[in-house]
């Protein structure tokens, strides 16, 4: 009976606190539903009135299901060894996962957002369920100003007309991919199944402000560079050092029913323990097991070899290019939609390295670039259905050398779909995806050479 009795109170807060929140809405914030599509930067438009305190939960919930198949030089795409390979006992260390038709697991996030003060907000993200991590756990939480009026000082009243600052461990503002991808059960706002084979994503500890006037775009931050605290110093002849990332751009209607947007974004950072600014995703890759190998340590013999599983290795089909040590990228995006047309492009450029090591050798930094292309069309009497294609290719400087052993050796990886989507409702949607995937020019020995995905992808979503 109490425990009956503490469930019912419980039931009767959160009811209480989502009815408080739609009386009095939450200022300056990105909405988790189809009416959040689109946008990049929260707006300085306040969309709504201040009227007290408020409290908002919302969540997203994404549940997939894959019929995906995948091959290599060693097996074929049912990931059977192929007999006419000869496969020794490191081939079939290569041999890839054994994969079938299936649901994944759902993945879901908890939004919290708050309301202090007039402009003055608080975000709050949990994973309650993702394909790294079973457990409950924070993405990161953030104070958001765009009203400074609470200290009363009139200069910086005029200021803030234009400024928008964050502090606390988030979401970084590099690029404007990362407003388009999959986070976890967040997956409303991708058009896509998945996000891109090297995907700029990280949660890091610092803030940034932001200006916003007539459609331009200024953006400059600071933070730790790292997905967590880190108070454990390097080796002594080597630094910690600040991660800078700023951003410029336009971004304003064209006609009654168009708009452009164009952005270059920078980050970078001399010296890292561990820089994941390609690597900071702690959710997983919506296609599940592509391109993983049959056993996670493979010692000969399948009876002591440790099997691959979802949870470990959960960044399937992507590309991690290393750069933990030091990294310094740019990023070019250019959005246009003229009615239900819509164009969104991606262009990286990159350089680092993955240790000390291999930044002071003779070859120094490697490179990678990325280019990245959606065409989108949106119709119906409320734009609830679209069709789309995407490309995307990556060329990527390995840590291993070329033949001649005068350069690293280059790779690339590249990938086509197409996919078709349907809101239900603002908070419903259902997309469907094909997608084909290719590895080029990797080393004879590694499991990736003469890599092939390819297969349909469903998933039904909500985010409210």
């Amino acid at each position: 009976m109490k425990r009956l009795f503490q469930t019912l109170t419980l039931v009767a807060m959160v009811v209480g606190i989502v009815a408080s929140a739609t009386a009095q809405s939450i200022q300056y914030w990105r909405p988790y539903d189809k009416s959040g599509l689109n946008m990049f930067e929260t707006p300085k438009d306040s969309g709504a009135a201040f009227t007290g305190q408020a409290l908002r939960i919302g969540g997203g919930f994404a549940q997939g299901m894959q019929i995906l198949s995948h091959e290599n030089y060693v097996t074929d795409a049912d990931g059977n060894i192929i007999a006419s390979a000869a496969a020794t006992k490191a081939d079939t260390g290569n041999a890839l996962y054994k994969m079938g038709a299936g649901f994944n697991n759902a993945s879901a996030n908890l939004n919290i957002d708050a309301q202090f003060a007039r402009g003055v907000r608080l975000n709050l993200t949990m994973y309650l369920s993702a394909r790294h991590h079973n457990e409950t756990w924070v993405k990161g939480g953030y104070i958001q100003f765009d009203d400074l009026s609470f200290l009363g000082i009139d200069a910086l009243n005029s200021v803030m007309q234009y400024l928008t600052i964050r502090l606390g461990h988030m979401e970084i503002n590099y690029g404007d991919a990362h407003f388009r991808r999959s986070d976890g059960g967040s997956t409303l706002y991708n058009p896509f199944m998945e996000n891109y084979l090297v995907d700029a994503f990280t949660t890091e500890i610092g803030g940034d402000i932001t200006f916003q006037h007539n459609g331009i775009i200024a953006v400059l931050g600071a933070t730790n560079g790292e997905i967590k605290g880190n108070i454990v110093p390097l080796a002594d002849t080597l630094d910690k050092a600040l991660a800078l990332l700023g951003k410029v751009g336009w971004d304003g209607k064209i006609g009654d029913d168009g708009r452009i947007r164009v952005t270059g974004s920078f980050y970078t950072q001399s010296q890292s323990p561990r820089n994941t600014l390609f690597a900071g995703d702690r959710t997983g890759s919506n296609y599940y097991m592509v391109m993983e190998k049959q056993y996670a340590t493979w010692t000969g013999d399948p009876k002591t070899s440790t099997s691959s599983s979802t949870t470990a290795q959960f960044t399937s089909g992507r590309i991690n290019p290393n750069f933990a040590n030091n990294v310094t990228s740019l990023t070019f995006n250019a959005f246009a939609q003229f009615g239900g047309l819509e164009f969104f492009g991606n262009y990286d450029m990159v350089e680092g390295a993955n240790s000390p090591a291999e930044k002071a050798s003779a070859l120094g930094n490697r490179k990678m670039s990325q280019i990245a292309a959606d065409l989108l069309y949106r119709f119906g009497s409320s734009k609830n259905f679209y069709v789309g294609a995407r490309y995307n290719m990556v060329t990527l400087e390995e840590g291993g050398l070329n033949a001649d052993r005068s350069a690293y050796l280059e790779t690339s990886v590249d990938r086509i779909a197409v996919a078709a989507g349907w809101f239900l409702l603002d908070q419903i949607f259902l997309k469907a995806e094909y997608m084909m995937q290719n590895y080029n020019d990797f080393a004879v020995g590694n499991f990736r050479n003469g890599g092939k995905i390819s297969g349909l992808t469903l998933q039904a979503v909500v985010g409210f």
